[in-house]
């Protein structure tokens, strides 16, 4: 049997577009390996041939990282330019390890909220709505915009939101958009997707913070209305 080359792979299976698709975390150490060298040769492809060096390293990145270019080199496929690209990856990843983890921002309250996105929307023309994903402990895992134009129901994919939440182990959410008009004063679109979040997280136990509408020296917050 003809052996297929990656352009000629089901989509889902080549890895930039899996990553494209499913992220990082989709993809295995082979996979993530392909990309980097992008190429393996005519008889073998790319991810195979990773594939073939972490077997001979037991599929343990430490050992990979430990090899010198002259033995990465001896494998067909690899050339000089290939064999740093690994390293050099293999190293980055050891210096992430070694830096401190920047320290966690505290998100308990609407002017927590409202301090750290208004920088990010305070000369938006439009809409942007934003989510900020915390642990049990109210600190900072990740902020992610998840929509620029506008906060219809049509904008804003709640099942989206609730997917961040979960993909990074968060346990609290807070909801945030801007109004460009500069009127803190919540719209009806805003009180439905308000609410259709409330309900999605209350569905998963995530604890719904609060919405915050920020404006360029204001807010509006749900939670201090009364309204969540």
């Amino acid at each position: 049997m003809e052996k297929l080359n990656i352009n000629q792979w089901a989509l889902e299976d080549r890895p930039r577009e899996k990553f494209m698709a499913h992220g990082a975390e989709a993809l295995s150490k082979a996979e993530l390996l392909a990309i980097l060298i992008g190429s393996g040769t005519p008889k073998e492809s790319a991810v195979s041939l990773m594939q073939r060096i972490l077997n001979d390293c037991k599929d343990n990145l430490n050992t990979l990282g430990k090899m010198s270019l002259e033995e990465l080199m001896s494998y067909h496929g690899i050339g000089e330019a290939k064999a740093i690209t690994i390293l050099a990856a293999c190293e980055l990843g050891k210096r992430r390890q070694m830096e401190d983890v920047q320290k966690r921002e505290s998100i308990t309250s609407a002017a927590d909220i409202y301090t750290y996105l208004h920088s990010k929307m305070q000369d938006c023309d439009t809409e942007q709505a934003w989510i900020m994903l915390l642990n049990q402990n109210f600190k900072l895992i990740k902020s992610i915009r998840i929509s620029s134009g506008g906060i219809t129901e049509t904008a804003v994919d709640v099942r989206q939101i609730i997917k961040y939440a979960v993909v990074n182990n968060a346990t609290v959410l807070a909801l945030s958009h801007n109004h460009p008009s500069n009127n803190p004063n919540p719209s009806r679109d805003d009180d439905n997707i308000t609410q259709r979040v409330k309900k999605a997280c209350e569905l998963m136990r995530i604890h719904f913070l609060d919405h915050v509408i920020v404006t360029d020296g204001a807010y509006y917050s749900y939670q201090e209305h009364g309204r969540l």
